[in-house]
């Protein structure tokens, strides 16, 4: 009897996991269609104002990218679990920078351009490097391990410069840098679409968060790890789909620019609101060095293969252009792979 009410619990137990998954789907699923709905309304009454192309790609479609993450994090910061903020935000950098270009690298090689080498990814390592610095507050000035409310500041005033760099980057390329076209759109339209997605956003980012916690209690996992896989995966599928079209299409500094340029919204602007409007300060587990590490790495890795790669001179005119060839993006992917084992194993 006890034995058969044992498979009873056990048959619950598991059925409750396997909805906790398909709600998971579900909720990644309307957080990205949210965030594409949000993006597309705010584009089109952007448009409606005069607004150019350029300026909307640079700041609504860019952010467009990063918004799950966003949201997820806000999420988490007021429920107060911390690890799941932290690992988020490395996880999906580390998936941007190993998986997604190791992937799209695959594919075809990417193609990057001067300015990506020589300006943004040593932009992207002094990042990882300042958050290493403000969290590690015991390391470096004594007391306890925090990102304050201070240091979410700090991170949106970089955000704030980052902005204003590709702006005038953009800006000084002029007509020949090719932009995105938005296209208009009835007013009535434009506001459902940003309604619809705000509601999908906060309502997939709450089913995103509660299942994965059951998926934490389910299998004994720290919140740190669930941050770092599953929340990290889910948030960073469009920046994937992006990428991998991009790819497909043979333009792959699309894909490079992409990823680069999630991850400095993530660092800077998803930790940094996330830190400034959290009702407590953030506590810092000093076990996330490692993942800081890894992302540093993998950061400094993805630059080095740029130098030692193919480069391309163009025949009429332009920058020097960098590859990532197909073996390099073929490290990437193994380095993630054994990052992912590493966390599961520990």
């Amino acid at each position: 009897m006890s034995s058969y009410f044992g498979i009873i619990i056990i048959r619950i137990t598991i059925m409750e996991l396997a909805l906790a998954f398909g709600l998971l789907i579900f909720g990644f699923i309307i957080l990205i269609k949210g965030a594409d709905f949000l993006v597309d309304g705010a584009s089109a009454v952007a448009k409606k104002f005069n607004i150019s192309d350029m300026i909307i790609g640079l700041t609504i479609v860019s952010f467009g990218t990063s918004a799950p993450e966003l949201v997820v994090n806000i999420g988490a910061a007021w429920e107060g679990k911390n690890a799941m903020i932290i690992g988020n935000v490395l996880g999906s950098n580390i998936f941007n920078t190993c998986l997604i270009l190791g992937t799209a690298g695959l594919i075809y090689p990417l193609a990057v351009q001067r300015a990506t080498v020589r300006k943004e990814l040593p932009f992207s390592i002094f990042i990882i490097l300042l958050m290493f610095f403000l969290a590690n507050d015991n390391l470096f000035l004594g007391g306890k391990d925090y990102i304050s409310h201070i240091d979410g500041g700090i991170f949106l005033l970089f955000f704030l410069g980052f902005l204003y760099y590709v702006y005038a980057s953009a800006k000084n390329v002029g007509d020949s840098e090719e932009v995105e076209v938005i296209q208009a759109m009835p007013l009535p339209k434009s506001l459902l679409l940003i309604v619809s997605g705000m509601i999908g956003l906060v309502f997939g980012g709450d089913l995103v968060l509660t299942n994965s916690v059951k998926f934490a209690e389910y299998f004994g996992m720290e919140e740190r790890v669930i941050g770092l896989t599953v929340i990290a995966i889910g948030t960073s599928l469009p920046e994937l789909a992006t990428s991998v079209v991009a790819a497909l299409k043979k333009n792959s500094d699309i894909a490079m620019g992409n990823v680069v340029g999630s991850n400095i919204f993530n660092i800077l602007l998803v930790l940094g609101v996330s830190s400034t409007i959290s009702p407590k300060l953030i506590e810092y587990n000093t076990a996330a060095n490692f993942d800081i590490g890894f992302l540093l790495a993998s950061t400094m890795l993805l630059t080095a293969f740029l130098f030692i790669g193919t480069r391309v001179k163009p025949t009429t005119g332009g920058s020097l252009t960098y590859t990532i060839d197909r073996w390099q993006s073929a490290i990437l992917l193994m380095a993630v792979v054994g990052y992912i084992i590493y966390l599961l194993v520990s």
